[in-house]
């Protein structure tokens, strides 16, 4: 149903409006919400509007009658509550002004990484030792920045490039795979080697042809399905050349597509016979290769790949793995777009896994420009995420505000 234009004398609590009104043009945090109790009703008549837009979907209270209407009287509970509101507003914008720096300050530590690994993976194939070397100092940096870190917050970073998912794809499984060591309470040495494998566990596919990896998996024939098997032993052999590598990180890489169960490849090994660090890595990859296929038609959102890796894939790997995962990223991890408890539509930029019921949500507000868009916090805004939404049916104006991710990567911010 289609938002009607209601007079400000006939609203009563329980209402879910939306101000006609530029963002600073009135005292509350958010231009869109529900009406909570007679003094927020007061205060909205005494705005510079005589309407606002009202959304029966979304509230559980209708318009006052109009014999019901009762005249606007000015007390001094609306100041107060005037006052209380603005300043509780002004927090806001200064607490969105000092996420917004620690957001872009993560974003140019995720760009020179991304750089880093570029550089990495094109310095491989003539200077095998300064790539390994390159690719070392990297995650050392950066385990260095985690360890010493109590908490840790969880960023969404911006759209990936095109024709570089080869580069993505690789940072964002280190990433994550050195995260979920950490929470799982694994040595220095283990977390560095699920780095290092992160950056190299895929380097084996520039030896298969383009046309079978962008091919839907689906549709490839019997040859073509074990030919991309063997990526994973390329890899290794191609890192032979690099002296010294080390043969804890080969063997992550070998065995990335393995599964406990048997049925995974190029060896078909079970769990007993991975090395310890195995299927954690292969959960991980198997998370970042669901949200992004090759096929991006198949892509899913982040949180049907974890509930479906819940659901179907305990066999595969280390169920306690799965759980230890969804407990770091949260039932709604950072990309998921979202309905909150008070109606809004919203998608979540960052978790801090300490405070999972609490992300930072970019709010879809047609009052305000993008740029300028409110991000909170929802533990300090009463708020709860009611459900995720699928992006592809959002309308087209609340799509292109919120803009959901494709390449869905997240970075954490590294602190000195």
């Amino acid at each position: 149903m289609a938002e009607l234009k209601v007079p400000t004398r006939r609203l009563q609590p329980g209402m879910f409006i939306r101000l006609p009104l530029g963002w600073r043009d009135h005292p509350f945090v958010l231009s869109s919400f529900r009406i909570k109790d007679e003094g927020q009703v007061l205060l909205i008549r005494q705005l510079a509007t005589d309407w606002v837009w009202f959304d029966p979907e979304k509230s559980s209270a209708g318009p006052l009658a109009e014999a019901s209407v009762a005249p606007l009287e000015e007390t001094s509970g609306a100041d107060n509550i005037r006052q209380q509101l603005q300043a509780e507003k002004s927090a806001r914008i200064e607490e969105l002004q000092n996420y917004r720096r620690s957001l872009q300050k993560c974003e140019k530590q995720f760009e020179q990484s991304l750089r880093q690994v570029r550089s990495v993976v094109s310095k491989l194939g003539s200077r095998p030792l300064q790539a390994v070397t390159e690719a070392q100092d990297l995650i050392k940096g950066m385990v260095d920045s985690l360890l010493t870190q109590d908490e840790l917050v969880l960023h969404l970073m911006g759209e990936g490039k095109e024709g570089e998912q080869l580069f993505y794809h690789s940072l964002n499984v280190s990433v994550l795979a050195m995260l979920i060591g950490k929470a799982k309470g694994l040595e220095r040495n283990q977390i560095e080697a699920l780095g290092l494998a992160g950056l190299f566990h895929d380097i084996g596919k520039v030896k298969i042809p383009s046309a079978i990896l962008n091919k839907n998996p689906t549709q490839l024939s019997a040859p073509e399905r074990n030919l991309l098997a063997l990526h994973p032993r390329y890899g290794v052999d191609l890192l032979a050349n690099a002296e010294g590598f080390p043969a804890d990180v080969k063997r992550i890489i070998l065995e990335h597509h393995e599964a406990a169960d048997g049925s995974g490849t190029p060896k078909g090994l079970r769990g007993d016979e991975l090395g310890d660090c195995s299927l954690l890595f292969a959960l991980i990859n198997a998370y970042d290769s669901l949200c992004h296929p090759s096929d991006i038609r198949m892509a899913r959102p982040p949180y049907v790949v974890l509930s479906h890796l819940y659901r179907n894939a305990r066999d595969k790997y280390v169920a306690s793995d799965i759980e230890l995962m969804i407990r770091q990223m949260g039932v709604y991890p950072p990309g998921t777009v979202v309905e909150l408890s008070g109606g809004q539509i919203g998608m979540v930029m960052s978790i801090n896994p300490a405070k999972l019921l609490a992300p930072n949500v970019l709010l879809y507000d047609p009052q305000i420009p993008r740029q300028e868009a409110p991000i909170i916090a929802l533990d300090e805004s009463n708020l709860t995420i009611s459900k995720a939404l699928v992006p592809g049916r959002l309308p087209e104006a609340v799509r292109e505000y919120l803009n959901p991710r494709t390449r869905i990567s997240y970075f954490y911010e590294q602190k000195p």
